[in-house]
Parts: structure tokens; sequence; C-alpha cells
């Protein structure tokens, strides 16, 4: 990630469509809840449970192209019923969009995600690592889906 300001854009060209301007971790919680005792008594891998949702704002004070994206991933580690950890991240972009208002929702809920996807990914996978327990891998998410299921269940409740 670069902190530099991005190169202006010479005169006559189109704004990009999609610019990142800054990530970041924006709130990030490893809890052990049963240490040290689970160490101590953990002879299998967990069931780990994911959840994860995406959510975008307008960035107050700024223009209206400028928005928050935000990945938030919980994992919720369990032998039987005993809690071996518990996992939670909120991953941050800041986007400049320069599209129609029509693409702005699937520009914010599947493009920018899966720019963050990654990094996010790796953090989760570190901090459960560094907390004495295996990696949690995330497998590739599709987030095509992930946003056509949520217009659905929106319609859904729209002619409930």
């Amino acid at each position: 990630m670069s902190d530099a300001p991005s190169s202006p854009i010479p005169n006559g060209q189109p704004a990009p469509p999609l610019q990142l301007n800054i990530q970041y971790t924006k709130d990030l919680s490893f809890e052990v809840p049963g240490a040290p005792e689970i160490f101590l008594s953990l002879r299998e891998q967990p069931r780990v449970d994911l959840s994860l949702d995406v959510q975008a704002r307008p960035v107050p004070g700024q223009q209206p192209n400028i928005f928050e994206v935000s990945l938030q991933i919980r994992a919720d580690a369990k032998i039987q019923e005993t809690s071996c950890f518990i996992a939670e991240l909120v991953y941050c972009g800041v986007f400049t969009l320069n599209v129609p208002q029509e693409h702005v929702e699937p520009v914010l809920l599947v493009e920018c995600p899966r720019l963050l996807f990654p990094f996010a990914r790796n953090i989760l996978a570190d901090v459960t690592r560094d907390g004495g327990f295996p990696p949690v891998m995330l497998n590739p998410i599709d987030f095509v889906a992930l946003w056509q299921s949520r217009r659905g269940q929106a319609q859904q409740v729209g002619t409930a």
C-alpha cells in the first residue's frame, strides 16, 4: 500500500472509474476465552464458523463520489461447544467512483470488496496463526452472488 498521493490526471483524460485512495484496518479483535487451558486440551482442528458482510457509506464532508467500503469478517472457532477463539476484523477502503449512478451500488458492493479481500484474508490468517491456532484461510468470495442475494432479500422485504 502506498501513502503517496496519486498523480494528477492530465487534462483531457477521463478520471478512472474506480480509485482506491487508502485502505486500513478499522477494527481488529482476537480473543481466546479459554486460554491457557484450551491450548493444553486442543487435540483436533477447531470448526470455524465464518460470517462476512459488506457495508458502504459516503464519506461525510467529502465529494459525493467518495465512499468508505468496509469488509466485516467474524471467525468463531469451536471444538464441540467449547470456544477456541473469536476473531473480528473490519477492513476498509476509501474509494473515489466515477461511474454512472446506476453502477454505483454494484461497484461499491462487488468491485470494492473484491479489491480489499486479499488484504483482509491475510490479516485474518496472520492473527489466528499468531494467536496459537492454525491460520484461518478464507476461500475466495463470490461478491456478485453475495450482492445479488442481498438485493433479492431486499426485494422480498419490499414486497412483503
